[in-house]
């Protein structure tokens, strides 16, 4: 095992301000850095904040866990950071609901913006719309035309509330006029296990979850949330061929708790940006048609509470609520 002063110069040389006597942190102690996950295993938060973690951990010769806190759209897990020490030993990987919630839920008991530091994005995810197989359509204009035949019929799998998935939904149904039912789940996993059993008919699923079905037949794949079409999913088009102007992505990003000091944040950035920009991680992102984002912890805090006016709108305007 490597002594206490190799590990200080070996982390000192990942700081990007750090200076030779720059006092060790708590993260520098050896202790388990924890990253805890408002969904449950197998979603796409849960996926990233795994492999992140795995190479955080390499880098700063620390052990990193992921721990999953599932529920309320996230914020289960967004409170418990939110009051942790802002030492660097507890994190949140999150993701768009992290600004959705801020005007989607009234009382959060946190504010997402002020509880929190913003340390960097990971990934930039677009989604698709998928349907259970056995459905009277294999298209999103016969979806919509079916739905607008038997208002209230159809039902969408809501992966997450608050989550960019939900508003792809909502955002879906105000621009086509359609009137189809949200069953919300506690995470993407759960929601799209029951569309391939065919419990539920629609969903809006990550690339990354839809990936190791797109070839199995087991569900529909109707269009994508990208602008343009991906090459990933060949012959799936992008929903703007249908729905003029619909696009839909979601973005992944870590947070420490408020008042995080400046040295135990540039230390966790270096190494998340060490990951992030790895062959790798880059490779694999492109494989699963996400892509692999570098934010400054200043750029990301300026992108977060910009997020929050921007979702506000949509929100207003849609009408979306929790249920």
């Amino acid at each position: 095992m490597r002594s206490l002063l190799t590990r200080r110069g070996t982390l000192a040389a990942l700081l990007l301000a750090a200076t030779a006597t720059a006092p060790l942190t708590a993260t520098a102690q050896g202790r388990p850095i924890t990253i805890v996950v408002g969904s449950p295993a197998g979603g796409t938060t849960d996926t990233l904040a795994r492999v992140i973690g795995r190479m955080v951990g390499d880098t700063l010769g620390q052990p990193v866990v992921v721990e999953n806190r599932a529920g309320a759209g996230g914020n289960i897990a967004a409170s418990f950071v939110a009051k942790a020490p802002p030492d660097g030993n507890t994190l949140l990987m999150s993701f768009t609901g992290h600004t959705i919630n801020a005007t989607l839920y009234k009382n959060l008991g946190f504010d997402p913006v002020k509880d929190f530091t913003p340390i960097t994005m990971v990934a930039k995810v677009p989604s698709v719309l998928v349907a259970r197989k056995g459905l009277p359509f294999n298209d999103t204009a016969g979806l919509i035309a079916y739905a607008k035949k038997n208002p209230g019929k159809l039902n969408f799998a809501i992966g997450a509330q608050g989550s960019s998935l939900h508003l792809a939904s909502e955002q879906f149904k105000m621009a086509t006029g359609t009137d189809i039912v949200n069953v919300p789940y506690k995470g993407t996993g759960p929601a799209l296990a029951d569309v391939l059993a065919g419990t539920v008919d629609l969903m809006f699923a990550s690339t990354v979850n839809v990936l190791p079905h797109q070839k199995t037949g087991s569900i529909q794949l109707l269009g994508v949330s990208s602008k343009a079409a991906l090459p990933q999913f060949p012959g799936v088009p992008p929903l703007a061929q249908t729905v003029k102007g619909f696009e839909s992505q979601a973005w992944f990003g870590l947070f420490g708790p408020a008042k995080m000091p400046k040295d135990v944040t540039d230390k966790l950035y270096a190494a998340v940006k060490k990951a992030v920009e790895s062959p790798a991680y880059q490779e694999r992102m492109h494989t699963e048609a996400a892509s692999a984002v570098d934010m400054t912890p200043e750029a990301f805090a300026k992108f977060v509470a910009q997020d929050v006016q921007d979702w506000a709108q949509i929100i207003k305007a849609s009408g979306a609520t929790v249920e």
